[in-house]
């Protein structure tokens, strides 16, 4: 599919529509407003566009010299399947190039990244604000 634009800034960005996105895969339950300061404080930004639609979004938080954490990459259900999940993440990775990077996503995505060249970490470890909700979404054992 090559009828998107890649943005690499939150100028202009309609947030309820990344709000939906991560909604709709249960990447974040932040409220808009939230979700747009996470977005406008990250390290790198990535949003394809289709017109005035967002069909998806990633982002970086990183120090930009050791070490980034990618997480909140989704494309629109209707657009998957279509190579522009790699599109995102590989747009992230030029941002942060020569950093050590972790990636956060759902656990039923985790087949995708390590298709894509990740690795399972073995020295992991997380605290969740709402720790019930990650255990029972299987983020946590």
């Amino acid at each position: 599919m090559n009828n998107y634009k890649i943005i690499k800034s939150c100028k202009d960005i309609d947030f309820s529509q990344v709000w939906e996105i991560l909604h709709f895969y249960g990447l974040s339950d932040l409220d808009i407003d939230t979700q747009e300061n996470a977005f406008k404080s990250s390290y790198a930004v990535v949003f394809l566009m289709n017109g005035k639609k967002i069909i998806g979004v990633g982002r970086a938080v990183s120090d930009g010299i050791t070490l980034a954490a990618l997480c909140n990459i989704a494309v629109r259900d209707e657009y998957r399947g279509k190579g522009l999940g790699k599109v995102i993440l590989d747009s992230l990775l030029e941002e942060v190039e020569g950093c050590n990077v972790i990636l956060y996503t759902h656990p039923k995505h985790i087949g995708l990244y390590e298709h894509w060249g990740f690795s399972k970490l073995k020295t992991g470890y997380a605290i969740f604000n709402d720790e019930e909700h990650y255990r029972n979404e299987r983020f946590i054992e």
